[in-house]
């Protein structure tokens, strides 16, 4: 009989599904992957979201595995070449959170060129500061899209409507499309307002933004980061807000994140660059939520059954 091992949790719709297509199933949410090794049983599929990597060890010790499905986007946990090596199939879901990744990069950037979170504080402190609040409209502004896969297009919808120019970026050629125009790098960083990162973690993609960058960039600008906050040198972007060239950081994800994203530097929240970004009254942040609306939470779960079942018709 096929079984699938769910090692996270996810919405009741990815085992309901799994079940419909005939998989048992275990789940263990707190072993180690020693463990759970250890206790291996010749499942069929394993589910993850980001817990601990699924590396080359992990996959030769795991007999019988057919699939990895990953509920989310990244697959930075997973050896991937190597799983595919193996005959397993590797299964992501991007389409199940690109919708709410891109509103909530569109919800930073608002926040920060209208000042709404500073301008909620003062009124509750009793300050009605009306042109200290003034704020920008994104109308007319050049908007800048580094990474143009899922999340990155997801992005680029939803301004539709804001009548600005969106512009992308990216290691893959021939990508514009009707939401925005590729530019190599050099032109791309000349012509941006707004810089949203939405790039994979990856030994290329490491501290992408950096001081030397930030200053190939021709206008002072803001800053979204929804992918992974390793792509970020922090104190780089601490000392661009601090000097004007970066006018606003809206950081879902951080330099600071296990490759869990559960947590901030287990132990060491008193590091002195992490210190200094939550106090900095120009960063907006938020927990690595971007994608983890109530409705992806479903459409996440759902996209891994899809592709199961997909997987399973082309194997016959």
């Amino acid at each position: 009989m096929k079984s699938a091992l769910h090692i996270d949790s996810n919405h009741e719709v990815l085992a309901q599904g799994l079940s419909q297509l005939g998989y048992a199933h275990t789940f263990d949410y707190s072993s180690s992957a020693e463990e759970i090794l250890q206790g291996w049983k010749g499942y069929t599929g394993l589910v993850v979201r980001s817990r601990f990597s699924i590396n080359a060890d992990f996959i030769d010790r795991a007999h019988g595995l057919k699939w990895i499905g990953r509920v989310g986007a990244g697959l930075e946990n997973i050896d991937v070449a190597y799983a595919q090596s193996k005959g397993i199939a590797v299964i992501a879901a991007p389409e199940g959170n690109r919708t709410a990744v891109g509103e909530h990069a569109l919800g930073m950037l608002l926040a920060m060129t209208n000042k709404l979170c500073d301008a909620d504080r003062s009124v509750r402190q009793g300050i009605w500061d009306r042109e200290g609040h003034r704020g920008f409209e994104i109308a007319g502004k050049t908007i800048g899209i580094v990474g143009y896969g899922v999340m990155g297009h997801a992005f680029a919808q939803v301004l539709r409507g804001f009548d600005c120019q969106v512009i992308c970026t990216d290691i893959k050629p021939g990508l514009t499309d009707a939401w925005a125009e590729q530019l190599p790098l050099a032109e791309f960083l000349s012509r941006v307002d707004v810089l949203s990162l939405h790039l994979p973690q990856a030994q290329d993609t490491d501290h992408w933004l950096h001081a030397e960058r930030i200053d190939q960039i021709a206008k002072p600008f803001w800053l979204i980061n929804t992918g992974r906050g390793k792509t970020v040198d922090t104190q780089a972007v601490l000392d661009a807000l601090d000097q004007g060239k970066i006018l606003g950081a809206g950081l879902d994800v951080l330099e600071f994140e296990p490759s869990s994203f559960e947590g901030l530097f287990p132990g060491k929240s008193s590091h002195p660059t992490l210190a200094r970004l939550v106090k900095h009254p120009k960063v907006l942040l938020s927990p690595h939520v971007g994608g983890w609306s109530a409705e992806s939470h479903v459409k996440l779960a759902q996209t891994i059954v899809d592709k199961v079942a997909h997987w399973e018709k082309l194997q016959g």
